[in-house]
């Protein structure tokens, strides 16, 4: 976090922190993972996200203005992360911005958290987020699409990624009746611009959520259909339902079925022009597949996770960073012999970005979030297996159920036990590879050790995601 007091224990961690972009050769941590109890730490990353939320008590400057007062941050302000180039060398991009898929996606975390309440029982920082989303919302230019703010809720030059308003909603809608009223009505505005605007342009193109090409997203279109799904049932008071709502449920329906090649689930697919429909078979770019972001469809969209296409997408990512892949991540290999802990996850096979771009490494690193998002799925489907009492194995999904040790004659109460245990062995990986428990973007994937930018504030929220679809497994 950028303090604007500058405080000496923030000058100590930028001194420790320097050359993050390199595998950092701190010790690792002392404790055994396979000891760690998974649960108790979510207070402590609960602490350590919370850290990154700006309030009318706690208030950071502006990295690239320290000393301008009206470019601090605004209550309800979530950075991404508290590092930029001069306090990180090595790093060349600030994350002391606000993006509104990661500050909604960080916000939810906040709503189910039973934070203590004010008479009333409302939560003053859920206030606060309205508020700022507001603003930034207001600000957004030039659309409603508009990806990433200042801390004072100005507008950044900066890509649109319709992900962002509809992640935004669902949110408000989850924090609603822990919001006061006026803040309420705030609320229930922004939800219904985010869904006038969402309607027009659910159909159209756009930057996907690792800001690196536009074309049609299987995430976006995801979050989108959850975000009508979720409006479409609302009970709240105020909120619009237009008459376009159904036909935009039953599209996006069908356009994320089109992502199917076959074998997985294709994260983007370009727009072929002349009025034609895109394809699988006309992707944006080579090497972008299989990508983690279609996992992230189930954990943040609307995307089952017993549907065994996506299952069988995510048995080719853990392929494809496990011994013998295509982009094999040597730590991975380490912590399964060590520890049997693993297998930390990246974000795609022709990834380069670890947030140092003067020394790029094709198969990039292992990332804490998705390492946690992807746990999270085994946790969900546990929950899901317990609850049917069948589990979803047919020859999309074999490959997938045999990486948890699952076959076709396992028991529904055996095989969500060994899911869980799946996750948690990945779970152990991040808090092994972890700096004292604070999590950056990365670790290296031959070393293990964290890289890239610093407490990255999605990094936690995903662990604390993840935690609540583990409790839910039992």
């Amino acid at each position: 976090m950028v303090e604007s007091t500058g405080t000496p224990e923030m000058r100590a961690r930028t001194s420790r922190r320097a050359g993050a972009s390199r595998a950092r050769a701190n010790a690792q941590n002392s404790f055994a993972p396979g000891a760690v109890d998974l649960t108790s730490l979510g207070p402590i990353m609960y602490t350590f996200m919370f850290r990154n939320i700006a309030s009318d008590g706690f208030i950071y400057s502006d990295p690239q203005a320290p000393g301008d007062i009206s470019r601090d941050s605004k209550p309800g302000c979530i950075i991404a992360a508290p590092s930029f180039p001069a306090e990180t060398p090595g790093i060349d991009e600030d994350y002391v911005f606000n993006w509104v898929r990661d500050a909604a996606i960080t916000a939810m975390e906040v709503a189910k958290a039973a934070m203590p309440t004010r008479p009333g029982g409302t939560v003053q920082t859920l206030n606060d987020y309205v508020t700022f989303a507001d603003l930034c919302h207001s600000n957004a230019q030039p659309t409603k699409g508009h990806a990433c703010f200042t801390i004072a809720g100005d507008a950044r030059s900066w890509t649109e990624q319709n992900d962002g308003p509809a992640l935004q909603s669902i949110t408000l809608l989850a924090a609603y009746d822990q919001l006061d009223p006026d803040t309420q009505k705030r609320a229930v505005g922004l939800v219904n611009s985010n869904v006038a605007f969402l309607l027009e342009v659910y159909k159209d193109p756009t930057t996907n959520l690792w800001e690196e090409h536009t074309g049609y997203s299987f995430f976006a279109r995801s979050a989108q259909l959850r975000c009508f799904e979720e409006i479409q049932a609302s009970s709240i008071t105020g909120i619009d339902r237009p008459v376009r709502l159904q036909a935009a449920i039953d599209w996006l329906s069908v356009a994320l079925a089109v992502h199917w090649d076959g074998s997985k689930y294709v994260s983007m697919m370009a727009d072929p022009g002349n009025g034609a429909q895109p394809s699988p078979q006309n992707p944006v770019v080579s090497g972008y597949d299989p990508n983690i972001d279609i996992v992230q469809s189930a954990v943040y969209g609307a995307i089952p996770v017993t549907d065994t296409k996506l299952l069988a997408t995510a048995a080719q990512l853990r392929s494809q960073w496990e011994e013998g892949g295509t982009v094999f991540y040597p730590i991975n290999k380490a912590d399964k012999e060590k520890f049997g802990i693993g297998p930390l996850f990246g974000r795609y096979p022709g990834d380069v970005y670890d947030g140092d771009t003067s020394h790029p490494v094709p198969g990039g690193h292992p990332w804490a979030l998705s390492t946690c998002n992807i746990a999270e799925l085994h946790y969900k489907l546990a929950v899901e297996i317990n609850s049917s009492g069948k589990v979803p194995v047919d020859d999309l999904s074999t490959p997938f159920f045999a990486q948890s040790g699952i076959g076709a004659s396992t028991d529904p109460a055996t095989a969500a036990a060994a899911l869980a245990a799946t996750g948690d062995a990945m779970m152990r990986a991040v808090i092994y590879h972890s700096d004292n428990l604070e999590l950056s973007e990365q670790f290296d994937g031959a070393t293990g050790y964290e890289r890239s930018v610093h407490n990255l504030t999605w990094s936690y929220a995903a662990y604390l995601s993840a935690m609540r679809a583990r409790a839910a497994a039992g």
